[in-house]
């Protein structure tokens, strides 16, 4: 058969009438079929773009810095500050009351005993008796036993077991069982080699015979292939590639490019209502909460900002300088009450107090002369600093 015929079809073949007839209409059809499907399609794409970017990824920068502030920032300060500390001071314990005592027990009583207690001995014992010993009853059984079964074995067993047994063998096998073998091997050769020339005969006629049945056998078969073969390429093949060809390969063309451009159209027209919808949303919405924002929102705003939030705030920055003011006057008060009870309890009025630290310049407890310009000293005396002998 010819094989131009199974070739695949051009895509860019001149059009035939049907491929003409039914493009128009396919394409309608497609277009009515698929406009409702790109607008749905478009609308989610749109929502889901807006849904993405207004809530979830703002939801999920919130949860991300939940999770840091409240989850992983706890966790590192505690793995960091308390539990890595924790860990090595239990190591360092149970290292101290579980390990350290076993390898001193092991390094400084184990190994003594076992070195000087146990292997010393045992080697003085194995060096200077046991082997003096060993090498005597080594000597002893290698005279009294060994050399005698040796020469018992060389002088008189070997050569029994030579001339008595192996001797008379090898000459009853060369000189009686080879020659019997030999004339026994002959005599099964030639039986053979009979028998296989019959059997040979035998089975050539058996292929002969088979041969020519499988031959007629095969030719019938290849008679009949070509029938069937004929029969199934010109009843079911050639129509079912005509069909393919002419009616179904052009319809299915029309019907993929059909809906690829109304794909297209349909992706235009719905960019034309989504910028419609949106022209109404801004036209309708979107300006009037504008101007809103702008003729009234904001100058509230202003006015709430510079006639309530600013004065609030200086009266909340005023009222904490104040707490701040009264927290340092009563520390003040408790620090003067302090140093008075100190003098009461420990006495003296003049310019040397008993059992109060001398030689601190600025500290003007004691005196009746004040030091304009010295610092109030600590109360506390700070490490390194060299008091003068209270009198």
């Amino acid at each position: 058969m010819d094989d131009s015929k199974h070739q695949a079809p051009d895509r860019y073949a001149p059009d035939t009438a049907l491929t003409r007839l039914i493009r128009i209409p396919v394409r309608i059809v497609v277009l009515v079929l698929v406009l409702p499907v790109r607008m749905v399609w478009d609308l989610l794409a749109a929502g889901w773009h807006a849904f993405d970017r207004t809530l979830l990824r703002p939801l999920g920068r919130g949860l991300a810095w939940l999770l840091d502030t409240l989850v992983l920032t706890p966790l590192s300060w505690l793995f960091t500050h308390v539990l890595t500390p924790l860990a090595l001071a239990v190591t360092w314990l149970a290292t101290a009351l579980f390990i350290w005592p076993w390898i001193g027990l092991w390094r400084y009583v184990v190994v003594p005993v076992a070195k000087y207690g146990i292997a010393v001995p045992l080697v003085w014992l194995y060096a200077k008796l046991l082997t003096p010993l060993g090498r005597g009853a080594a000597w002893l059984f290698t005279t009294l036993v060994v050399v005698p079964v040796v020469g018992v074995w060389r002088y008189v067993l070997v050569p029994a077991a030579r001339y008595g047994v192996i001797v008379p063998l090898v000459w009853l096998y060369g000189a009686v069982l080879t020659p019997v073998g030999h004339g026994t091997a002959w005599v099964f050769g030639k039986v053979w080699q009979g028998t296989a020339w019959t059997l040979g005969l035998l089975w050539q006629g058996i292929a002969w015979v088979l041969g020519g049945v499988w031959k007629g056998i095969a030719a019938t078969g290849r008679g009949l292939g070509v029938a069937v073969t004929w029969l199934v390429m010109t009843l079911l093949v050639a129509p079912a590639s005509w069909l393919y060809r002419r009616v179904l390969a052009p319809v299915g063309r029309e019907i993929a490019e059909a809906a690829e451009v109304a794909w297209r159209i349909a992706g235009y027209l719905s960019r034309a209502v989504g910028r419609g919808i949106a022209w109404l949303f801004r036209h309708l919405i979107g300006v009037p909460v504008a101007w809103a924002y702008r003729t009234v929102g904001t100058p509230l705003g202003h006015f709430v900002r510079d006639a309530l939030w600013a004065p609030a705030r200086r009266a909340a920055l005023e009222a904490g300088r104040a707490a701040r003011s009264a927290l340092a006057t009563a520390r003040e008060t408790v620090r003067q009450a302090r140093r008075d009870a100190w003098r009461a309890l420990v006495g003296g009025a003049g310019g040397t107090r008993s059992g109060e630290p001398m030689g601190v310049p600025a500290r003007t407890l004691g005196s009746t002369t004040t030091v304009p310009s010295a610092a109030q000293a600590s109360e506390t005396s700070l490490l390194g600093e060299k008091l003068v002998k209270q009198g």
